[in-house]
C-alpha cells in the first residue's frame, strides 16, 4: 500500500463501480487498487446517488460519484466561488497590505464574505496565485516557498560573550 494519500479518480471510481457490480467484496477491491478497505468504503456511502422517487435506481455510479466529490472538495475555496473577493484581495495584497491586515479589514467592514489570513496565504502560495503575478512577491516575507508555521530556527549564539579578563 502506498503511504501518502491521494485522491480517488474516475477511473478508480470505474474499476469499484464495475467491480461491485460484478459481487467483489470491498476487501478485494481495496486489495485490487492498493487502497485501505475503510477508503473504499468511504467512498461508497459518501458518493452513493439516491433517488427517494425511484429507490430502484439508486447505488454507486462513478460519473455520479466523481460530481459529488468535486462539488464537495470546490465548495470550501471561497476566494474560487467569489471572484470580486479575490480582486479585491489581489489588489490590497499588491497595495502591500498583509494578509492579517486584510482579513482584519474584511471584518471590520463586516462583509457578508470573510476570510481569514490563512486562506489568502494559502492562496498567494498555491498555483492560482503563483499565476497571477505571482503574489508571493508582495508578501511581507517575499518568500518564494511558504515555510512550517513553528519552523525551527538554526541554533546560534544567542548571547555575545566578552572576552574573559582577569
Amino acid at each position: 500500500m502506498k503511504r501518502t494519500y491521494s485522491q480517488l479518480d474516475l477511473d478508480e471510481r470505474r474499476k469499484i463501480e464495475r467491480w461491485r457490480q460484478a459481487g467483489v467484496v470491498v476487501e478485494v477491491i481495496a486489495e485490487k487498487l492498493g487502497r485501505h478497505r475503510s477508503t473504499i468504503f468511504r467512498e461508497i456511502v459518501r458518493n452513493k446517488f439516491e433517488d427517494a422517487e425511484l429507490p430502484q435506481l439508486s447505488g454507486y455510479f462513478c460519473v455520479a460519484a466523481n460530481g459529488k466529490a468535486k462539488e464537495r472538495r470546490s465548495s470550501h475555496r471561497k476566494l474560487a466561488r467569489h471572484p470580486e473577493l479575490r480582486a479585491w484581495i489581489i489588489e490590497r495584497i499588491k497595495h502591500g497590505w498583509s494578509p492579517e491586515k486584510i482579513a482584519g479589514r474584511l471584518a471590520y467592514e463586516r462583509s457578508s464574505v470573510r476570510v481569514c489570513h490563512e486562506t489568502i496565504y494559502r492562496f498567494a502560495y498555491s498555483s492560482d496565485g503563483q499565476e497571477l503575478k505571482k503574489l508571493w512577491r508582495y508578501l511581507p516575507e517575499s518568500r518564494a516557498r511558504r515555510q512550517p508555521r513553528h519552523a525551527r530556527r538554526r541554533p546560534g549564539r544567542r548571547f555575545r560573550f566578552a572576552s574573559a579578563r582577569n
